[in-house]
């Protein structure tokens, strides 16, 4: 029997759940602490959690809309919803699995268990339905299920316990269906007063309401009890062009996603056969996609509730303090230090503070006329919206692009849109049809003598001090007239009207993103044909547009070397002879996130870097306001190609390689060599 032919593009949802599978991988990492293996756990079912209201539910709408398209890889939405179910089962299997098989037991070792109250002793039965009746029972409504009460609307991701109750006055009485919502105000994770104050003794709050369920319909018994959760399709429906108040609209939307078709349902397995029906039917949801789950919590994401609670340092990654070059070491003038020259930072490893005080410095100072800034994502109490509210009481000139169709930060950016226009700043939404994901910040200041300098900050992460802890990112300082100046033009792209942009210095989506990329590999290509140097470097998190992969393709035919670091997504196969025996992907999923962005070539010995906000993905070419800035100071760019790169690519801990049968797994180099891990090398290092 001859060979499988090897696709020649893989399945972009397909790709992502591979990518999810590697995160479960470090939920058994024996380098990793219990509590960080349970974190992961945690983060692997969020993921789903995102998969499935996005991605399984836009393609069960396709069916739904008759669109039966098949795409590039050659999979229309019928057999990848096919393949996405036998997967996920499998995937959903493993994850309980690891929590009871491995990290349950670990947990029990060091002192820390997890109990349903049927587990507990009788003092901890006495603890947990005293703390039942004066915490729980007033928040509980329970809902019957019958002609004069109709199947509930149930919200997503809610948590819920399906009874199964029938009255004890009448003798075989059938069974009625009853639904208690978990209120979503009480902490999932409920921990037990303990004699011992060296153990952690916990129980989840839906088992607790499970246990004492029948409290709240009395004079009947409980005959079977399940507790459930359902995701539902959580994308926005807005047509821009039509819609005259974007904020209002957005809002309104908000509503209605919490209203959307269910695209899964997890439930306890010892849920009755007849009570499953009534659900099911009610949910009008694709069997396929119903998972009955074996043990508790039904939710594992609420893991993350557990790793919170419990303090034992011991048992988590030790505090990690973030390098502050010297630089900006007690720093009173950030103007001059990058007036001097182009500055770099490498986040987590060094510290994001210089981005905050280098826009809260000039809130500050009289000499800054104007702030403008992009907003995607921030974090609760940000020191740079705080710095942005002061620079327009300071009367300055601050204007904010706020992206109000950031997934899941909506409301979060809804209410900054709103306080940042209370206090005066001007906050402006994009252009229409576009979401802006680019990060940059554009200060205006006058100098000694009166001339105007403009200093701006690039970067591949949000203006967000949280995920700048945990996510790999760059920061890019300048005060160049050639690259300032075109972030000026940019920042009048996104809030005047210029239909046709352009860039020399900047490659900018949709406007020159795409273009520029394929001009970059096809140079290389090009020049290896000369017998030129050539070379591509590439560290994204996904690569998905089919016209770059097909450019990739080319030259690595021509003889290129491609080497490609993609965290998740990747359309490309590699390794395959005549198509891409030259391209490499690897990707690397460990302690940190991986969400840089760099692009390299070798340009016939001068090589040209960029590093920005874009993917090798079509919403990042041709929907999104992105921006790569090219890196030509000669220090960071020697740190960038001798450093910072090669240390990625030596990688051999916690990366995989992707192989043309679309798994990943370490090539025997990798397994024999001495183990490197490129993130905790960059974290001894700074």
């Amino acid at each position: 029997m001859s060979k499988e032919a090897e696709p020649k593009y893989f399945n972009r949802e397909l790709s992502w759940l591979a990518f999810n599978r590697r995160v479960l991988n470090l939920c058994t990492e024996p380098t990793f602490p219990v509590l960080e293996q349970m974190r992961f756990l945690s983060i692997v079912s969020s993921n789903l959690d995102e998969f499935f209201e996005i991605r399984v539910a836009g393609l069960e709408q396709q069916l739904e809309s008759g669109v039966l398209d098949v795409g590039f890889d050659g999979l229309g939405p019928r057999e990848q919803l096919r393949r996405i179910s036998v997967i996920t089962s499998a995937m959903t299997a493993d994850e309980y699995a690891c929590w009871t098989d491995s990290l349950i037991p670990a947990l029990r070792k060091n002192r820390i268990f997890f109990k349903t109250p049927r587990e507990c002793t009788a003092a901890e039965k006495e603890w947990l339905k005293k703390y039942f009746e004066d915490d729980v029972y007033p928040a509980l409504t329970p809902l019957a299920v019958d002609p004069a009460h109709p199947f509930p609307h149930l919200r997503n991701k809610g948590l819920y316990v399906l009874l199964s109750i029938a009255d004890t006055k009448v003798k075989r009485a059938p069974s009625d269906i009853a639904i208690i919502p978990v209120p979503p105000i009480l902490s999932r994770v409920i921990r037990i007063e303990s004699k011992n104050p060296d153990e952690t003794h916990l129980v989840y709050l839906s088992d607790t309401i499970k246990h004492y369920a029948e409290r709240l319909f009395p004079g009947y018994k409980v005959r079977n009890s399940a507790i459930f959760r359902i995701t539902r399709n959580s994308d926005l429906y807005i047509d821009e062009e039509e819609t005259e108040n974007l904020l209002q609209t957005i809002e309104n939307e908000l509503h209605n996603r919490r209203k959307g078709a269910a695209v899964r349902l997890e439930i306890e397995d010892c849920v009755s056969d007849s009570a499953l029906k009534t659900l099911v039917d009610a949910l009008d949801i694709d069997e396929s996609f119903i998972y009955r789950i074996p043990a508790s919590p039904l939710n594992l994401a609420r893991l993350a509730v557990a790793y919170d609670m419990i303090d034992r340092p011991d048992l988590k990654f030790p505090p990690y303090r973030p390098y502050l070059p010297d630089v900006f070491k007690n720093c009173a003038d950030y103007f001059a230090v990058i007036r001097q020259k182009d500055r770099l930072l490498h986040h987590p490893y060094e510290s994001f503070s210089p981005v905050e005080e280098f826009i809260s410095k000039a809130a500050k100072d009289p000499d800054v006329l104007a702030i403008k800034l992009t907003l995607y994502r921030t974090s609760q109490g940000s020191p740079i919206v705080k710095a942005l509210k002061e620079a327009a009481t300071n009367g300055k000139q601050v204007t904010v692009l706020v992206e109000l169709k950031a997934r899941f930060d909506e409301e979060n950016n809804i209410q900054w849109a709103r306080e940042l226009e209370e206090r005066g700043v001007h906050v402006v939404y994009g252009i229409v049809g576009f979401k802006t994901h680019c990060k940059t910040c554009l200060i205006v200041r006058r100098e000694s003598g009166g001339t105007l300098r403009r200093y701006i900050h690039l970067g591949t992460g949000n203006y967000n001090s949280k995920t700048a802890k945990i996510y790999t990112d760059l920061s890019f300082f300048s005060a160049r007239e050639d690259l300032s100046g075109e972030v000026a033009n940019l920042f009048n792209t996104l809030t005047g009207k210029v239909s046709e942009p352009k860039f020399e210095k900047l490659m900018v989506a949709p406007f020159c993103f795409h273009s520029k990329f394929l001009e970059l590999v096809r140079r290389e290509t090009e020049n290896a044909r000369a017998g030129k140097k050539a070379r591509i470097i590439i560290k994204v998190n996904s690569v998905v547009e089919q016209s770059s992969i097909d450019a990739l393709y080319e030259a690595s035919q021509a003889g290129v070397k491609i080497d490609m670091i993609v965290r998740g997504i990747c359309a490309l196969v590699p390794g395959v002879k005549g198509m891409s025996e030259n391209i490499t992907v690897k990707s690397i999923v460990g302690v940190y996130l991986e969400h840089s962005r760099i692009y390299y070539f070798e340009n016939g010995g001068d090589p040209v870097v960029y590093a920005g906000s874009g993917d090798i993905m079509t919403r990042n070419m041709f929907k999104r306001i992105e921006c790569l800035f090219p890196i030509e100071d000669p220090d960071i760019k020697e740190r960038i190609v001798g450093d910072i790169l090669p240390a990625m690519l030596r990688d051999n801990q916690f990366s995989n390689i992707l192989h043309p049968n679309g798994a990943y797994y370490k090539t025997e180099d990798m397994k024999n060599s001495e183990q490197f891990s490129c993130q905790r090398y960059f974290m001894c290092k700074e």
